[in-house]
C-alpha cells in the first residue's frame, strides 16, 4: 500500500513545523558545510535539524503506517545503526549470512528518510520510488531511522517492535566528524574542535543529541522497546545478540549464534561489501579517503580530544544528563 492510500493519511497531522535555520547560525555553518547547498531547517517544537527537503515532506514519514510484524531500529547517526541493523536482519531471516552477503544492507534494512537526505529541493521520481518501495516490502520488514520518536507514526511503539541503539556522545562526535568529511553531501571542511562545538550547540544534522536519546530512554520499559548500547556490543557481542533475539522472539541454535557472532564482528563487517558502504566511493557518494565503517572502538575519542575540549564536553554531558539516570560508558578495558 502506498503512502497516499493509507486510510489515515488525511487524518493524521504532524504538529511540528520546520523553519529555515536562523541566519546567525547558518552564516557560521555555511563555510564549513559547502555540501548543504539548500541550507538546513529546524523544527518547532524540538529544534530537530534536517535538510529542507525532509522538512517539506516530514508528514509523509510521520504517516508511514507501521506493521505489527515490523522491526524498527532507531538511533542517532554514527551510534551503531548499521551494525545493529545487520544483527536484526540476520535474526529475522534465519541467520542466513550467505543471503545477507549477497544483497546490500541498504535494500534489506532501508533507512526511511534516506530519499530526503539531499540538497535537492524536489523529491525526484527515483527517490519517490525508493520511498514507495519501503511500503511495498514483503513482511516482516526491518526498517531504520535517525528520526526521533515524535517525528514517527504515533502508533509505532504500540504496533511494532523497536530497537534503540545508543552510544556515548564522545565517540559519537568523533565518528560523526569523520563521517561528515567522508560523505560528499556533508563535505565538512572544518576541524574536529569546530565540529564538536556545532554538535554541542545542536546545529548539526539530526541534532539535538540528548533529547533524541533521553526520549527513547524514557520509553525503555515499554514492552515493544529494546534499548541497547554500542558499548555493550563491544563488550559482549554474543550476549547482546542473544538479548535482541529474545526480544524478537527468536531462538537461534548455538551453531547459528556462533556463525552470526563471527559475521557481526566489527572487523569482519568492515570488509563485507554488502555492509561497509564502500560502494559509495564508486558511485561518487563518498570521497576516496576514509571509510564508512572506520574503527568501531569505544574510547577512540581519547586520540582526538585535547584537555580543554574534553573538559568542555564533560561539562556539556553533565549538564544534559542532570536529573536523569542515564549513564554512558566512555572507555572499556577489553572490547571485541
Amino acid at each position: 500500500m502506498s503512502l497516499s492510500n493509507d486510510n489515515n493519511f488525511n487524518q493524521l497531522q504532524l504538529r511540528v513545523q520546520f523553519y529555515s535555520m536562523p541566519q546567525n547560525e547558518w552564516k557560521k555553518l555555511r563555510p564549513h558545510f559547502p555540501g548543504y547547498t539548500s541550507g538546513l531547517v529546524k523544527s518547532e517544537p524540538g529544534k530537530f535539524v534536517m535538510n529542507p527537503l525532509y522538512g517539506f515532506h516530514a508528514e509523509k514519514l510521520y504517516r508511514m503506517q507501521p506493521r505489527r510484524d515490523d522491526v524498527w531500529l532507531l538511533g542517532f547517526p554514527k551510534c551503531g545503526t548499521t551494525w545493529t541493523s545487520e544483527l536484526i536482519w540476520l535474526l529475522m531471516n534465519n541467520c542466513d549470512t550467505a543471503r545477507a552477503s549477497a544483497t546490500h544492507l541498504i535494500f534489506r534494512t532501508p533507512c526511511i528518510e534516506l530519499p530526503f537526505l539531499t540538497s535537492e529541493t524536489e523529491l525526484s521520481p527515483q527517490m519517490m520510488n525508493m520511498l514507495n518501495a519501503i511500503e511495498k516490502m514483503q513482511s516482516p520488514r526491518v526498517l531504520k531511522s535517525h528520526l526521533p520518536f515524535y517525528l514517527l507514526h504515533p502508533d509505532l511503539l504500540d504496533t511494532s517492535k523497536v530497537v534503540y541503539i545508543a552510544r556515548n556522545p564522545k565517540d559519537a562526535i568523533v565518528s560523526f566528524y569523520h563521517h561528515t568529511k567522508l560523505v560528499k553531501r556533508h563535505n565538512f571542511q572544518g576541524t574536529l574542535e569546530e565540529f564538536a562545538e556545532y554538535f554541542m550547540e545542536d546545529e548539526i544534522l539530526c541534532s539535538p543529541f540528548f533529547p533524541h536519546v533521553l526520549d527513547a530512554w524514557s520509553k525503555r520499559h515499554h514492552p515493544h522497546l529494546h534499548f541497547m548500547f554500542f558499548e555493550d556490543l563491544k563488550k559482549d557481542l554474543r550476549g547482546e545478540i542473544e538479548k535482541v533475539a529474545d526480544f524478537l522472539g527468536k531462538s537461534p541454535s548455538d551453531e547459528q549464534l556462533a556463525k552470526i557472532t563471527n559475521h557481526l564482528r566489527f572487523d569482519n563487517l568492515k570488509h563485507n561489501d554488502s555492509v561497509n558502504n564502500e560502494l559509495g566511493k564508486r558511485t561518487g557518494f563518498m570521497n576516496k579517503d576514509g571509510n564508512f565503517m572506520r574503527k568501531g572502538k569505544t574510547g577512540d575519542w581519547k586520540n582526538h580530544f585535547g584537555p580543554d575540549l574534553n573538559s568542555k564536553i564533560d561539562k556539556w554531558i553533565e549538564r544534559n544528563l542532570r536529573g536523569s539516570d542515564l549513564t554512558f560508558i566512555t572507555k572499556l578495558e577489553q572490547q571485541d
